[in-house]
């Protein structure tokens, strides 16, 4: 009975863990429950799969070397799993906590499945060997070369840096910067800043639609689910607030639009007005706080002055995933046909506070950067923009995939953004 309830325990693990990251609560509790799954039990249900074959070949483990062994194959199966989400470009934490819940209950249920089997056998059962327990020294070589042996596996499953594509940046460490002026080497002048600091939206500096607006807008190409109103941009405690709702909303178009959402662009209230602000080259920044649901599709990016497109900027988008951030630039072929590359970086907690992002658009480069730290670099002459250039933020929804029924809304927050240039 003792034996099944310690099975029970460590099969039903994962999933607490699970329901932990989708039920809301204080976010220390939630790590604290999956943090403690992660680094023992997946490992733990390995050792335990093992440890009657290690007693048959006369290799009997004590609790700390069991101890040391669980932690250190957890800790491997986590990053192994983590990996093959994050190359595939569908890392969440929900995703792998689920894959190692399902990984961790196979293999206790594989190891009741040979116990079960191992007992029906006639004959004495695997026992540690008698005699003398090993001496200390010897006992902390093993639990050290247990631990060793772990962590290479570890590190192995990792694989630096070289195991990931093209296309797809690895986290880095952030370091201490002032991330209200430019990261990249002066000298500058700032030429834009809003800070988002009254109660209303600065219409001088900031429309709330596309160049087709026509009592608002929607950006079809993406087949977009939104349609864009002034009224979902407000303006409070020091930021912007691009609000997304559910709510059936009928287009100047005729169409039928399941939700309604906010933007701001440094462009036209209409076709034939003038932009309120361009810029050609530059260094632009944002402090943005992106909404905690998956699904939406956030973004800080740049279009030509001329409506032409490609060329086009994109300084920081969320796609379906609030925990990796994409860097892309368009540029136009000879053929004029549309082409890009691309970075991403993350996984970040991105929604957990506000994060600056930024690219440095200069003459011969594009420089993308998070938090204060390069993550991302384009110097091919012709992929780089050389005409002007307008601001926009805006939350869309609906691209690639529509949320899913139990999310109603969502709110993208921008604590400032600026905008400076080489002095002249």
């Amino acid at each position: 009975m003792d034996r099944l309830l310690r099975r029970g325990w460590l099969a039903l693990s994962g999933w607490a863990a699970l329901a932990c990251t989708a039920l809301p609560g204080p976010d220390l509790l939630r790590l604290a429950v999956t943090a403690a799954f992660l680094v023992v039990c997946p490992g733990l249900a390995l050792v335990r799969l093992v440890h009657p074959f290690t007693l048959r070949r006369g290799l009997p483990l004590d609790t700390l070397e069991r101890a040391v062994l669980s932690v250190a194959l957890s800790l491997a199966l986590t990053a192994l799993v983590a990996e093959a989400f994050y190359l595939a470009r569908a890392f969440t934490v929900a995703r792998a906590t689920a894959a190692l819940a399902v990984l961790t209950t196979l293999l206790v249920l594989v190891a009741a499945v040979l116990d079960r089997e191992r007992m029906r056998r006639p004959g004495p059962r695997p026992a540690e060997p008698p005699g003398e327990k090993a001496a200390p020294d010897g006992r902390l070589r093993r639990v050290a070369g247990l631990g060793s042996a772990g962590l290479l596996a570890l590190t192995t499953a990792c694989g630096g840096s070289s195991a990931m594509p093209i296309g797809l940046s690895a986290p880095r460490s952030t370091a201490s910067v002032d991330l209200s002026v430019p990261t990249a080497p002066g000298p500058w002048k700032k030429v834009f800043e809003d800070d988002f600091l009254g109660s209303r939206l600065d219409r001088a500096d900031w429309a709330t639609c596309y160049d087709w607006n026509d009592d608002g807008c929607t950006n079809a190409g993406n087949h977009e689910l939104e349609w864009y109103l002034p009224s979902q941009v407000k303006v409070a405690d020091g930021e912007a607030q691009l609000v997304a709702e559910r709510r059936r909303t009928v287009g100047s178009d005729g169409k039928v639009y399941p939700w309604t959402s906010g933007m701001i662009t440094t462009g036209r209230d209409s076709w034939d007005a003038p932009p309120r602000h361009t810029f050609t080259y530059g260094y632009f920044a944002a402090a943005l706080r992106v909404p905690d649901e998956d699904t939406m599709f956030p973004a800080f990016w740049l279009l030509p002055e001329a409506r032409k497109v490609p060329p086009e900027l994109d300084v920081a988008e969320f796609i379906s995933d609030a925990r990796s951030v994409q860097m892309t630039v368009h540029w136009a072929e000879p053929d004029g046909s549309d082409t890009h590359q691309a970075d991403r970086y993350g996984p970040v907690d991105f929604p957990a506070g506000f994060h600056v992002f930024a690219v440095d658009w200069e003459p011969t480069s594009l420089t993308w950067y998070v938090d204060g730290v390069e993550r991302f670099r384009v110097t091919e002459p012709q992929k780089i923009p050389n005409v002007p250039m307008e601001i926009l933020i805006n939350l869309a929804v609906g691209y690639p995939v529509p949320p899913p029924a139990d999310v109603d809304t969502a709110t993208f927050k921008v604590d400032w953004v600026r905008v400076w240039q080489r002095p002249s």
